[in-house]
């Protein structure tokens, strides 16, 4: 590793004099013109992540405050929490009193959303998630919270071997219905110009695992990013056809918990450089592995990251090292929008704040542990990823509130739906069986409308269920 402790690739590679222009000029110049300070916040963070862990607080801290001050001055929700309370932004002189405000769960969250909206400053950026309960939930963010989620997820990736400029294979799951037109172009010219190489992994078959292959040994990436579970089956299918005649590679994942046996297998199929992350749209990168492999650091600049337990007598309180607790994250940055004490729906486990390894003083958590989507079969007996039908239920979100699908001991599908009106649309209902159709094939589909799915008693639905 270099002195920074960024991975340095165990193998040589051969200069490559477009991702040095691309990662060193062309990047660069295109964020100052877009007016975006990703670089300068970048190097920031470099810095900050090795300061003193008390000089980071009194920062954090400040951020805190400011958070409150603001979010009481300019949204009717916090206003009236802080009034109920007793409280104003001065009584936050630590990230510790944050436990003075009561957690954001998704059933509130999505009540009256113009009540935590701030007149100022812009939301410039909004994105549609399904979420881990299967609730559809729209984020908004300002330039300023744009700025600190671009330029923390490109440490995180640092932390892999993954830097800008570098030529990356990205397996994620494809959008329902994909882009067309216009918008289809300015994407696939953007991909080509920052190098970045998607496969789909929606569908697993061998001929769609031998094609992600070919594209490795045709592309050469420099480092491989995907989701957990995808990840691991390439790794599987590349070790038992003895087909990997490539160096080391880095990969980095996350949207799943990559299971031990899994890792071995990545390790066997692209090296040991593997890293985890852990993410979500409503805040981008929360944690990331470094190369001591030991937790997640928290994104401590941009996100305050608690695990805590709710009592039954429904008081919480902050998880014990060791213990597993609910995912709760303040963004610091979202002024626009502001996230404070947003409940992920995920479950991690609290660690005890030793000195890490790898000399950095941010605070680590892990592993999640709530985050393990099930893994469906299609008619021909091919892994289909569960994930895609989060991808498909943002394409219907207007017509549905949740979901959850259910494959038989028969290899058939359930999809259950809470409609938000009194039935489904038939747009809708034509796009979940040609969806299904294409990616699950040779599987009968149910479509069954319901008043509600009862979540676990940890608040979470389990979107995916295989009969066993």
């Amino acid at each position: 590793m270099d002195r920074s402790g960024r991975v340095l690739r165990s193998t040589p590679v051969s200069f490559d004099p477009y991702g040095v222009v691309l990662g060193k000029v062309l990047y660069p110049a295109w964020e100052r013109l877009r007016g975006r300070p990703t670089f300068s916040l970048l190097a920031q963070l470099r810095q900050s992540e090795r300061m003193p862990a008390d000089e980071r607080e009194v920062a954090r801290s400040g951020r805190l405050r400011r958070l409150m001050r603001h979010a009481y001055q300019h949204t009717t929700h916090y206003r009236r929490i802080m009034d109920g309370l007793g409280l104003c932004a001065e009584d936050f002189s630590s990230i510790a009193d944050l436990h003075e405000l009561p957690l954001l769960d998704r059933a509130t969250f999505q009540q009256n959303p113009e009540d935590r909206i701030a007149p100022w400053p812009p939301v410039v950026y909004s994105k549609t998630t399904s979420g881990s309960t299967g609730q559809p939930v729209v984020i908004r963010y300002s330039e300023e919270s744009r700025s600190w989620r671009d330029a923390t997820r490109w440490r995180g990736f640092g932390w892999g071997g993954y830097e800008m400029g570098d030529k990356a294979m990205h397996i994620w799951g494809t959008p329902v219905p994909p882009p067309a037109g216009l918008k289809a172009a300015r994407i696939a010219l953007d991909h080509k110009l920052r190098r970045d190489i998607y496969a789909s992994c929606n569908v697993r078959t061998p001929e769609g695992l031998r094609g992600m292959v070919d594209i490795v040994r045709r592309e050469k990436p420099t480092a491989i990013l995907a989701f957990a579970q995808a990840l691991g089956d390439l790794a599987r299918f590349v070790n038992q056809n003895d087909l990997r005649d490539w160096p080391d590679i880095p990969t980095i994942y996350g949207a799943e918990r990559l299971w031990p046996h899994d890792r071995a297998e990545v390790v066997k199929a692209f090296g040991p450089p593997v890293f985890e992350t852990y993410g979500c749209r409503e805040f981008t990168l929360m944690g990331a592995e470094c190369e001591a492999h030991d937790g997640l650091h928290e994104s401590m600049e941009n996100l305050v990251v608690e695990i805590v337990v709710r009592e039954p007598d429904g008081t919480t309180r902050a998880a014990a090292p060791g213990e597993q607790g609910e995912v709760a994250v303040t963004d610091l940055h979202n002024l626009a929008y502001p996230f404070i004490r947003y409940l992920t729906g995920d479950l991690a486990v609290e660690r005890a704040q030793a000195a890490c390894s790898c000399g950095r003083t941010l605070r680590r958590f892990g592993p999640v542990t709530g985050r393990v989507t099930e893994t469906l079969t299609d008619g021909a007996g091919n892994r289909v990823d569960g994930l895609i039908f989060n991808i498909l239920f943002l394409t219907i979100a207007a017509d549905a509130l949740q979901f959850q699908v259910v494959q038989h001991l028969d290899r058939s599908l359930t999809l259950r739906l809470v409609p938000l009106a009194s039935g489904l649309s038939p747009a809708a209902e034509k796009t979940i069986r040609t969806f299904v159709t294409e990616q699950v094939r040779g599987v009968q589909l149910t479509i069954e409308l319901v008043p509600e799915i009862s979540l676990s008693k940890s608040g979470k639905l389990a979107r995916v269920v295989v009969e066993k």
